[in-house]
């Protein structure tokens, strides 16, 4: 056992102290700068890092530990930041807006991946991100559909260009069109369903309760909403989940020659394919809403969900040092205009939604 670990550590221990190296200064300057974030820092400068780079095969092994498994952990423990229970109940008003903003994104990506021919993958993460939370979406979805680093440092990179267009248009707009300026609810829910990551959320409907100093009504609306639209990670890749298993154990079949066969290859597939972690963030989010339940403290929580934010930032180091910049440029254009198409079709979507339950 002892010789295992220390294979391992022999293994790994140059990419992952690499990573390290550059995810605990992008770590504290994404505090610093929240409406850029953490995890885009540490793409940008793990792609810069990675064009220095002639050979990067002694790092290499490290760099795929963290990119995929690290990666994995982080959406783990992002579910100890979730309250089943709190989030349902205060979000059930915004429920309807939610469903209808992530069923448009999801169209509006599935339409442009077949009319742009985008490649599959990239849709799905764009279409993702861009419904649900951002990077954390686009986190937990890339393990489960197989998405290679170079697709998930675009779709980072796209998501994060639209929430910082969110996060500086959105207040003037809101009071162009007429929101109420005497409570935060109208826009706060704007915010929640319209912008993709927490902190542009965060930063968003802090922008508006400061123009018309109303407190933090407005961010505790977008944080709750916000909360209640992560929820929808779960359903999401795991359908993702079954429909690749699917497609892999049909495959299988048709490469094998007998029944038995089929059936060996398959079971094999399915251990290998399918997302247990998943499972385990399910399990997390069941854990925290439980102990809250019955009366644990929900700070209890925090460094846990601050752990789960500093993987996933380490993930992206590793991300960034395994993206060809130059081949992300060439590429990133219908992506962006997919990520152009959704950011709209949401925003317009949410609003609709409010007019038509009341809520502007």
């Amino acid at each position: 056992m002892s010789n295992k670990i220390l294979n391992s550590l022999t293994k790994y221990y140059k990419g992952v102290i690499l990573c390290l190296i550059i995810a605990i200064p992008s770590y504290f300057l994404g505090k610093q700068f929240p409406i850029i974030g953490g995890a885009v820092i540490a793409i940008i400068l793990g792609m810069i890092v990675n064009l220095f780079f002639k050979d990067k095969s002694p790092y290499g092994n490290g760099i795929q530990f963290v990119s995929k498994k690290v990666l994995q952990w982080a959406v783990i423990l992002l579910g100890f930041g979730m309250n089943l229970s709190v989030i349902l109940k205060t979000g059930r008003q915004s429920l309807p807006i939610i469903v209808s903003t992530i069923a448009t994104s999801l169209i509006i990506a599935f339409l442009l991946h077949k009319i742009l021919h985008i490649p599959g993958k990239i849709s799905t993460l764009v279409g993702v991100g861009s419904s649900i939370c951002g990077g954390s979406a686009i986190a937990a979805t890339a393990p489960v559909i197989d998405a290679d680093d170079d697709e998930v440092a675009q779709a980072i990179s796209v998501i994060f260009f639209f929430n910082v267009l969110a996060a500086i248009l959105f207040p003037p707009f809101g009071n162009l069109i007429g929101f109420s300026t005497q409570s935060g609810e109208a826009f706060g829910i704007f915010a929640g369903t319209a912008v993709n990551d927490t902190s542009s959320v965060t930063s968003c409907a802090a922008t508006w309760d400061s123009m018309w100093n109303l407190g933090s009504q407005t961010l505790d609306t977008a944080v709750t909403v916000k909360l209640t639209r992560t929820l929808a990670i779960i359903p999401i890749t795991l359908v993702l989940a079954f429909l690749r298993t699917k497609k892999t154990g049909r495959l299988t079949s048709q490469q094998t020659g007998t029944a038995d066969q089929t059936t060996k290859k398959e079971k094999v597939k399915l251990k290998k394919i399918f997302p247990f972690f998943i499972l385990y963030f399910i399990l997390a989010s069941v854990i925290t809403t439980v102990a809250i339940n019955l009366g644990a403290n929900a700070d209890v929580f925090k460094p846990v969900k601050e752990l789960s934010k500093f993987f996933i930032i380490l993930a992206m180091a590793a991300i960034g040092l395994n993206t060809n910049v130059v081949k992300l440029i060439k590429t990133g254009g219908k992506p962006l205009i997919m990520g152009f198409c959704c950011w709209v079709g949401i925003a317009a979507v949410s609003l609709c939604m409010q007019f038509l339950i009341n809520i502007i």
